[in-house]
């Protein structure tokens, strides 16, 4: 192959990349790059090449080679430029020091946007055993973003020469395969009435899936600055190749050797240049504000009945023909049984009819009610004000993004457990990139994530050994200037098991603006006597810590020692229990339940000195010291283990079959403790931000703080995997309704809190690329230099729906006036939300629309201003659906 052949060919690679079968965005894309290159710059570039080269043949074949050389270190299967080949021979590519650093962080994909890791699956022929398996992905839909997703099979149909054929798709709402399912259809399609030798074995058909996902596997990025990167590292390696003489032997400087070099630049930053222009394209694409989508309100009944008209608002709730599915859901939930009848949720007394205490919080979810949905807002006139909380369904970084103009400068405390990057803990990256995957991957999220925080802001990550150095340095370039605590959190007393250690803890980062003021409180302590060693939360229930129920000896006001956990069926008459001039103190609360101390037995004696008796009208009470109560940087304690009070909780809650999706999720005492470490949200208010939501513990936790105390704390959840709506939602719903859960159904007594939180998903990358349209028509796409003009300013991107060939955008010269219809490109288009967060502005009110008030008319913000929902002004829509130039 010649070295003209070699590189057109490594060109051609780089914007028709791998060939994907399927359905997503991904196809869409190769296929416009594909387009653009075989059209559009293919042939100029040709053309420029032979003409530059006119005078000097002989350089031909090093010109192609050089090229090659240069841009093969920099592509990527997924067309992704960073520095991908990187041979130790080679020099440093680019400047990794500065003025200002004497050291800093350098990573290889440092430059890019990490979008996401996935698998090229194409159609293939399986055999094992005799078998012949025909995988079809066809009608594979890819994933959207970095979702944990698994395959579904499903048999198709058995050819005539025995082949069985599959269909594959992503898992959706956590669907799996039913393997007896497949072998059974197997059996029909076969027309046997008993399964025989023909029907492969349930190991057979598993082996098969195997060997078919054995695939080829691509990170995709995005480089944020793909000219600059390029020109850069171009410079850099001319002067390498043209001035190294181990290399070079002497260049000899004639005129025509200094313009055959010029010409090789030249064409190679023309090249940069037209690569550009798509990478630049995609950068567009990746940042532009994201629609708002499928949004709706759970709203607790009590709260629907405080408001003005609100029990006749709740009243025609009660009688819709949506509270069948409703009353459903609130029985799948486990918070009410299969007799159950909405009537029962009021009580009729010689006072009056009021909500039945039981039945109070019980969630109204308006999807169940889309007609009355505007109804239920009105009842407010601060509608983002009352709210307690967002879920949002979406990749985390576009979500931030989107939302940034709302919420910048709004979060108080910002609280992450982002992949460990370990085998429980892992984003399957492409194996030789992974730690520098993971840092893109942080990086990205971290810089706009910082924009969120208020001036009194505690930024809070959980992390584990392996990716705990880098993450350090990391900190050090996005937080520079900022405080920074390490605290190692001992949350497993029995320990992970290795060769050589047994590994009891992991570590979070505390970091904050300075040291100037007050952000990190003093140990957390009850509301009523905050240095008591009593521990008064919501999970601190004897049964839930054995090793913390155990008695304190006092003689006289001495602790003269520590007694042993009795058995389980020992229940002590009361907090003080005297024996023979010792009084026994227990940890039982001032309402005689049985609680437990801060301190596990196995522990309580390495702090015996910091602990103080105090005789008081009450009895014995221990007291903490001074020392005990201000924030340490080593944290123990039975209740931060993730089996014990991250899995046992979430399986009370839950339900075993849903809770074992979760590896080693977080503590609920863990999480409490971590937001009570900020002086503002123990005040009880604040905002807090969790964009690795997992199964929900970060709003969990702010519930419980509010119910104990009467906080007003709020939160943000972003969180892209489908359990969102399989686990996130549900146990949100559950933990509002009652704190007092066992086996997926609702215990008597347990305390719910009136609550009000949305929930919806953001648009994303995919869906922009599935739905963008771009030039394939035989019109010239270059009218002047398709190196350096916007090549991309004819297309409409979505003023139409590539999907459905629909219009979006309508225009009527006559009147000077521009009309949308985004109907026609989602169908569930939130867009008084999405105006929100493009304006930065808060929602006050929604207005229905005149005639027809199941539909919403205007949204009016905080600041007096409205926006007309059903027409509205171009200004604001525009980058939403248009990112040109």
């Amino acid at each position: 192959m010649s070295k003209e052949t070699q590189f057109f060919d490594a060109l051609r690679n780089v914007f028709i990349g791998e060939q994907v079968e399927g359905e997503s965005g991904f196809v869409n894309l190769m296929h416009i790059k594909s387009l653009y290159y075989e059209r559009g710059v293919f042939p100029r570039l040709q053309e420029d090449i032979n003409r530059a080269l006119e005078r000097f043949p002989e350089f031909r074949e090093e010109f192609f080679d050089r090229l090659y050389t240069f841009f093969r270190r920099y592509f990527s299967e997924s067309g992704s430029i960073y520095f991908r080949f990187t041979p130790p021979h080679e020099h440093v590519y680019e400047q990794v020091y500065t003025d200002e650093r004497d050291v800093t962080l350098f990573w290889k994909t440092h430059m890019l946007y990490y979008v996401k890791t996935d698998r090229l699956f194409r159609s293939m022929v399986v055999e094992i055993d005799g078998f012949k398996f025909f995988f079809d992905v066809s009608s594979l839909e890819n994933k959207r973003s970095n979702e944990k997703r698994t395959l579904v099979y499903d048999f198709k149909e058995r050819r005539d020469d025995a082949t069985l054929v599959f269909t594959v798709t992503y898992s959706e709402r956590g669907r799996q395969t039913n393997i007896d399912g497949v072998r059974r259809a197997i059996k029909n399609a076969l027309h046997l009435n008993q399964y025989t030798a023909a029907i492969p074995s349930a190991e057979i058909l598993k082996r098969a899936f195997r060997v078919f996902e054995r695939q080829s596997e691509v990170d995709y990025f995005i480089n944020k600055n793909a000219r600059q990167f390029l020109r850069d590292q171009f410079n850099l390696w001319l002067y390498q190749y043209v001035f190294e003489p181990e290399q070079r032997q002497g260049t000899v400087w004639t005129e025509q050797r200094v313009r055959q070099l010029q010409i090789l630049k030249e064409i190679a930053y023309k090249i940069i240049d037209f690569i550009a222009q798509f990478e630049d394209e995609l950068v567009r694409i990746w940042n532009k504000p994201k629609f708002v989508l499928g949004s709706h309100y759970v709203i607790t009944l009590d709260r629907i009945a405080a408001q003005d008209r609100g029990v006749a608002v709740l009243e025609r709730l009660l009688i819709h023909p949506g509270m069948e599915s409703q009353v459903r859901e609130w029985q799948e939930l486990g918070m009410v049984g299969e007799d159950f009848s909405p009537k029962e949720v009021w009580l009729e007394e010689l006072k009056g009819k009021h909500l039945h205490e039981r039945y109070q919080y019980l969630p109204i979810d308006t999807k169940h009610f889309p007609d009355l949905e505007g109804l239920i807002l009105a009842l407010f006139n601060h509608l983002d004000q009352e709210l307690d909380g967002w879920l949002v369904h979406s990749e985390n970084y576009q979500a931030l993004n989107t939302m940034l103009p709302k919420f910048r400068g709004r979060v108080d405390f910002n609280y992450i457990d982002p992949p460990y990057n370990t085998q429980y803990s892992e984003i399957a990256y492409v194996n030789h990139y992974k730690h520098a995957s993971w840092l893109t991957l942080m990086e990205n999220r971290l810089v706009v994530s910082r924009n969120w925080l208020g001036s009194q802001a505690i930024y809070c990550i959980s992390i584990d050994d392996v990716e705990t150095a880098k993450l350090n340095q990391l900190l050090e370039l996005v937080f520079n200037g900022w405080e920074k605590s390490f605290v190692t959190v001992v949350h497993n007393q029995r320990g992970q098991q290795s060769k050589n250690f047994s590994v009891v803890h992991e570590y979070l980062y505390f970091l904050y603006p300075d040291n100037e003021r007050k952000y990190i409180s003093d140990r957390p302590r009850e509301t009523s006597d905050f240095r008591n060693l009593r521990d008064s939360g919501s999970e601190s229930h004897r049964e839930d810590a054995a090793n913390c129920f155990y008695p304190i000896l006092v003689k006289g006001n001495k602790i003269i020692g520590f007694g042993d956990i009795p058995p389980d069926d020992f229940h002590p008459p009361a907090a003080n229990e005297e024996k023979n001039d010792v009084i026994y103190v227990w940890p039982i609360d001032s309402n005689g339940k049985e609680r437990k101390w801060r301190y596990a037995r196995q522990s309580i004696e390495t702090v015996a000195d910091k602990l103080e008796a105090v005789i008081t009208s009450k009895g014995v009470q221990i007291y903490l010291s001074k020392e005990l109560q201000m924030a340490r940087t080593v944290w123990y304690g039975s209740h931060f283990d993730a089996s014990e009070y991250g899995t046992k909780v979430l399986k009370e809650i839950l339900g075993e079959r849903i809770a074992e999706e979760f590896k080693y999720p977080k503590s609920i005492g863990l999480m409490e403790e971590t937001l009570q470490h900020s002086e503002l949200l123990q005040k009880g208010t604040g905002l807090v931000l969790d964009f690795f939501a997992g199964s929900g513990t970060t709003a969990h936790a702010v519930i419980n703080l509010n119910r104990e105390d009467g906080g007003q704390r709020k939160y943000i959840l972003i969180e892209m995997a489908d359990y969102f709506h399989t686990a996130l939602l549900p146990r949100i719903k559950k933990v509002v309704f009652s704190d007092q859960w066992k086996d997926g159904k609702a215990q008597d007594g347990g305390k719910g809190i009136s609550h009000f939180f949305k929930y919806f998903r953001v648009e994303q990358y995919e869906d922009v690329l599935r739905k963008a349209r771009y030039g394939d028509d035989d019109v010239p796409l270059f009218f002047q230099d398709p190196y350096t003009q916007y090549v991309f300013l004819r297309d409409s991107k979505m003023l139409d729906n590539a999907e459905t060939g629909d219009r979006i955008m309508e225009m009527n010269p006559a009147n000077d006036e521009i009309r949308v219809d985004l109907s026609k490109l989602y169908p569930d288009v939130d867009l008084a939300e999405t105006l929100s967060c493009l304006t930065g502005k808060w929602i006050r009110r929604i207005h229905p629309l005149d005639e027809d008030p199941t539909k919403a008319g205007v949204v009016e913000f905080e600041d007096g201003t409205s926006i007309d929902l059903q027409n509205p002004p171009w200004q604001f829509v525009k980058p939403l659906i248009w990112w040109g130039e």
